[in-house]
């Protein structure tokens, strides 16, 4: 492999094929990438069986027991039924697996399309299948999975930018704004007092949730982590103020149908949506010497990019400022 090229360079079709095959597997010589950056997915053909999902985890992200403790979170939702696709298992229970230095793990193929969060009558459906997965995310606690917290988003993030990636022109601006978003997001985190933290999703937007058969299926639970249960609400809200509180209220009715709900997590919808946004523009630089994030992502790192950054986190700033959305 050539000294400059990157760790997941390697993964050919037949290197991808190898893998799944030394679980047993015999594939058919189809592989297709899908969409996937932070990991890398493909579908696989598999000769007299139903196509496999094939997952390469990205090298040094997460721990093994990281990894595996969103697998056994994945089972035990699967094993209360609930529509969570769940990673395959062999014989002896394993699910994380390893073939020329790369992690990987399989999963059944889930058809599906994205859900239409504008309709309420989504909204009430998905907001059951959220309570019911929160109920049991909130038996116990993740031992070796990270809390979702202002420092890891927030700061770190702001961090990164600052030091590495901001343009000279834009870092006065750049540093101005977020001094005063973190000092606001840390505030509003504080003012809404101590809430649970449980097992969540993590990233519960519309691309991790497969729309069929007038149910949704859960997807990737890479970011699985501990977090306020509004943190897999939030991402299902947009629109104006009344379409928000409308879009809330049919997702708590279907919520309160199987799992409590706290109203002081309301008051973190904004400061959660603004540490999303200051954890994505370091995401991606964090990945930039990926081959794949330049190609996906060219608009990023450039002049206008980080002025229409600007302007999105003195509208957060502004959105912080909004009393919280309460229910009707």
């Amino acid at each position: 492999m050539p000294h400059n090229s990157h760790p997941f360079s390697i993964l050919t079709p037949p290197f991808i094929m190898d893998a799944v095959e030394s679980q047993g597997f015999v594939c058919d010589c189809r592989t297709l990438a899908l969409n996937s950056y932070e990991n890398r997915v493909y579908q696989v053909g598999i000769e007299e069986g139903e196509p496999l999902i094939t997952k390469f985890y990205r090298p040094g992200r997460w721990t093994d027991d990281q990894i595996l403790e969103e697998h056994r979170f994945c089972v035990e939702l699967a094993g209360h039924e609930l529509p969570v696709v769940a990673p395959w298992r062999n014989a002896a229970g394993e699910s994380l697996f390893r073939h020329g230095g790369f992690r990987f793990a399989l999963y059944p193929r889930q058809g599906g399309h994205a859900p239409e969060f504008d309709n309420l009558d989504n909204l009430l459906i998905l907001g059951r299948m959220l309570g019911r997965i929160h109920r049991i995310g909130g038996v116990r606690p993740f031992e070796h999975r990270p809390v979702l917290d202002s420092r890891s988003f927030g700061h770190e993030s702001v961090a990164l930018i600052r030091d590495r990636f901001i343009p000279a022109e834009y870092r006065e601006s750049y540093v101005a704004v977020t001094d005063r978003l973190l000092e606001v997001i840390d505030e509003s985190l504080a003012a809404a007092g101590p809430v649970r933290l449980i097992r969540t999703h993590g990233d519960c937007h519309s691309g991790n949730i497969l729309w069929r058969d007038d149910a949704p299926h859960f997807v990737d639970f890479d970011d699985a982590r501990l977090a306020p249960a509004v943190q897999d609400l939030w991402m299902m809200l947009s629109g104006d103020r009344p379409r928000r509180i409308a879009q809330l209220d049919a997702l708590l009715e279907g919520y309160a149908e199987f799992n409590d709900f706290d109203p002081r997590e309301l008051r973190l919808v904004e400061p959660l949506r603004a540490l999303r946004v200051l954890h994505y523009s370091a995401w991606l630089a964090a990945r930039w010497e990926d081959p794949a994030f330049p190609r996906a992502f060219p608009w990023f790192n450039t002049p206008r990019y980080w002025n229409e950054q600007i302007i999105e986190l003195r509208e957060q700033l502004a959105a912080l400022a909004e009393p919280p959305l309460q229910l009707p």
